[in-house]
């Protein structure tokens, strides 16, 4: 079953992070997470900027020492009806089912979703593997008529999106 993460950066553990980040960074971060999510998640905001969506993203899932792999659900007008953790993986991968992404799609009744992970070698690039989920998970979600708006990856200092490269 996939873990949730709570919509608020208070359930963060700071110990699963890289220890580069420092104490005071960590505690930044945190306050940023909230202040994105106060704007994006509880406002029913549309998430019109994918500038917006990748800072969020980050913020989120950059420096944790395992890849995990993550959705937005959103409904028809794009807004964000929930962020959730679905798989965790190892150093590098995670294994991502899609039965299981279609599963929680038909529970939140999403209507668009947007992936995104992490990679712990801080390379933001897509791999094989990355992509052939990403359109296994598209084609499945097709068949119920629910849209892949993105797939991001999350490395150090940057952050790669499929749908600007063409790739979804």
């Amino acid at each position: 079953m996939a873990t949730q993460l709570s919509l608020f950066a208070d359930d963060i553990n700071d110990d699963e992070r890289r220890p580069a980040l420092s104490r005071t960074d960590s505690i930044l971060v945190a306050k940023a997470i909230r202040c994105l999510e106060a704007v994006y998640l509880t406002k029913g905001d549309c998430l019109t900027s994918p500038q917006a969506t990748r800072d969020y993203l980050k913020l989120r899932l950059y420096g944790l020492p395992s890849e995990v792999f993550v959705c937005l659900f959103l409904d028809n007008r794009h807004r964000v009806i929930r962020y959730e953790e679905l798989f965790k993986g190892t150093i590098d991968g995670a294994s991502v089912h899609p039965r299981e992404v279609v599963r929680r799609v038909i529970e939140t009744n999403a209507a668009a979703v947007i992936f995104a992970h992490n990679h712990p070698s801080g390379v933001a690039e897509p791999s094989q593997a990355d992509l052939r989920i990403t359109q296994r998970l598209k084609e499945a979600l097709a068949l119920i008529e629910v849209r892949v708006l993105d797939h991001l990856i999350v490395g150090e200092g940057e952050t790669t999106s499929m749908a600007e490269r063409g790739l979804l």
